[in-house]
């Protein structure tokens, strides 16, 4: 918010001025107010077993419509990336042949699914929908932290916050364009209808959540609703003759779409865990037959993996002949013994994360872990060095926050939302910006007691120069051009396909 002490950026101005009017009281009731909404509304989450309502702080993310761009931008082009490397994965396998990635990473992934090859929808991408987590470091330089593309959570949170911070802290908009966030459900739904089976003129989609007691409950809900589907249970489907069915008090019902929230694990009890009650027997079956659709597809867990991660720029300029947008945090391979060595010898450097790990979990950062769980990690990742990659430390950009009735800075991350419809990949104008409350703390997670914040990404201010704008779309495109001339060179013309990738 601030470029030097009591010195506002030229974006926050409007909110400084607000904020010096109002007395701490007045904030305070405001924050009650937001905590109350959540609360009513069921916008909560689960942290140490107890239900609890999402923390959203009163002081908005402002994101300038120019470096929104740039977001934008980076996304489409590292979940296009991530769609053909998928694709490749589980069909041709050229980027094994071709020794872009090694096939042995891939195939030791935890989330690599055997049962995926050959599913394929004639008619949707393997990513529908994506959430690329994003952060600003010491230098400024936004990067890509980590890949989301199996079921990504928390868009709940960014449509639910602007609608409490339109009722509890309305005046605000009015000094700033704000793009809206209410355009997703329409976006996901259309995307999802466009992805269903050959010759199916009204599809049936639905949302296939664990139940109630799964911690992102609320979300499934509020996307079903939003869309108008239903909200269904594994018990609520069943598989015959290759068709999914779902049992109705009018009967059964075809279902052609479904975008599940259930892990891959989960998913079918005879191709993955034969334990699973929340799922349905002969889904990957009904998949494989195209009868049906499942967003986001079986097997995706493999991008996720945060070993690929460090491959992805490769794999932008393998498949795209471009270069990326958006650099990666710096990462360290922990399958190659010298690296290996050299971060054993300087865990108090670095972060290391588990390369299956979601939410936070496991993460371990060197500067702030004491020598009792640097000693335990070490002999951790002496056991199992494809399991984890090692980080530098960044430090993540502070927004002031408020906390027990203090503005104090805290660090923030943000995770934009995309949709693919397998023509386009449209992004979600915002996102949900993550707070990590605790002072000091790194990990923004929920589940580790983080918050969040409405993100507000700016429309082109008024009256703007229309001469500035096309200079700065000619800039911007001589770039890209000469980005994509320097990886034809390295590694010849992209390769030809019906589908505008």
């Amino acid at each position: 918010m601030f470029s030097a002490p009591g010195v506002p950026r030229p974006l926050y101005k409007e909110i400084v001025d607000v904020l010096a009017d109002l007395k701490t009281a007045e904030i305070r009731s405001r924050f009650d107010q937001l905590g109350r909404t959540f609360a009513e509304r069921g916008v909560t989450f689960a942290l140490e077993g107890e239900e609890r309502p999402f923390p959203l702080d009163l002081i908005p993310r402002i994101i300038a419509a120019s470096e929104w761009d740039v977001v934008a931008a980076g996304i489409r082009q590292r979940v296009k990336a991530l769609e053909l490397f998928l694709d490749d994965v589980y069909g041709k396998g050229e980027c094994f042949d071709d020794g872009v990635v090694p096939r042995r990473l891939v195939t030791s992934s935890a989330h690599f699914r055997r049962e995926a090859v050959g599913v394929v929808s004639r008619f949707g991408p393997r990513i529908t929908v994506s959430g690329i987590d994003i952060i600003r470091d010491e230098s400024g330089t936004l990067r890509v932290l980590e890949d989301n593309v199996r079921i990504p959570s928390g868009i709940s949170y960014v449509i639910e916050n602007r609608r409490a911070m339109t009722q509890s802290f309305g005046s605000l908009f009015s000094h700033y364009r704000v793009h809206p966030v209410d355009e997703y459900p329409a976006r996901l739904l259309r995307a999802l209808r466009l992805s269903a089976p050959e010759g199916v003129r009204d599809p049936t989609v639905v949302v296939l959540t664990p139940g109630v007691h799964n911690a992102a409950y609320f979300e499934h809900v509020l996307l079903a609703r939003l869309m108008g589907v239903e909200l269904v249970e594994g018990g609520d489907l069943r598989v015959v003759g290759d068709h999914v069915r779902m049992r109705t008090t009018q009967g059964e019902r075809p279902v052609h779409v479904i975008y599940r929230r259930v892990d891959d694990d989960w998913l079918d009890p005879l191709h993955f865990r034969p334990d699973s009650v929340v799922g349905v027997a002969g889904l990957v079956n009904a998949a494989r037959a195209q009868t049906v659709t499942i967003a986001n597809a079986i097997g995706n867990g493999v991008a996720d993996d945060k070993l690929i991660y460090t491959y992805v720029p490769d794999l932008i300029r393998y498949y795209l002949h471009d270069e990326p947008i958006l650099d990666n945090v710096q990462s360290y391979r922990l399958d190659d013994e010298d690296v290996l060595h050299d971060v054993l010898e300087n865990l108090e450097r670095y972060v290391v994360k588990p390369v299956d790990g979601s939410g936070g979990k496991g993460i371990v950062i060197g500067p702030q872990a004491d020598d009792d769980t640097l000693v335990e990690l070490r002999s951790v990742l002496l056991a199992n060095p494809r399991g984890y990659i090692a980080q530098r430390t960044v430090a993540l950009s502070t927004v002031p926050t408020f906390v027990d009735d203090h503005l104090v800075p805290r660090h923030v991350d943000l995770r934009p939302f995309a949709v693919n419809d397998g023509r386009e990949v449209w992004v979600l104008p915002g996102g949900l910006t993550r707070v990590a409350l605790a002072e000091g703390a790194l990990v923004v997670n929920s589940s580790q007691g983080g918050g969040s914040k409405d993100t507000w990404v700016l429309a082109e201010a008024p009256g703007a120069s229309r001469e500035r704008v096309v200079k700065d779309s000619s800039t911007e495109t001589l770039e890209i051009l000469s980005r994509q001339e320097k990886s034809v060179r390295q590694y010849g013309p992209p390769p030809q396909s019906g589908s505008d990738q």
